[in-house]
C-alpha cells in the first residue's frame, strides 16, 4: 500500500468528517469566540486537505499555497482576537 493510496483511503474521509463537524460548530456556536475558533479550525483543515492533495499528486509546489493560507489564517485569527478584545 503506497502513501497515495493510504491518503485517499484514510486521510481524506477523516478530514471531510472534521469539516462537517466544524461547520456545524460554526453555525450553531453559542458565542462569537466559539465561531472564531471553528473558523480557524476550518482553515487548519483546509491546509491539511491541500497538503494531502500535494502528497497524492506528488507536487510539492502546492505546499506553497498551504503556507500562504496558514499565514492568512493566522492573521485573521489575530484580527478577530483584537476585535473581541476591543468589544469588551
Amino acid at each position: 500500500m503506497t502513501v497515495e493510496t493510504l491518503t485517499l483511503i484514510a486521510v481524506i474521509p477523516v478530514l471531510s468528517v472534521a469539516v462537517m463537524l466544524t461547520f456545524i460548530r460554526l453555525v450553531r456556536g453559542p458565542s462569537l469566540p466559539d465561531r472564531v475558533v471553528a473558523l480557524d479550525l476550518l482553515g487548519t483543515i483546509g491546509i491539511s486537505l491541500i497538503a494531502a492533495y500535494a502528497m497524492v499528486t506528488q507536487q510539492p509546489v502546492i505546499l506553497d499555497v498551504a503556507m500562504v493560507l496558514a499565514l492568512v489564517s493566522f492573521l485573521g485569527t489575530i484580527a478577530f482576537a483584537y476585535y473581541i478584545e476591543q468589544k469588551r
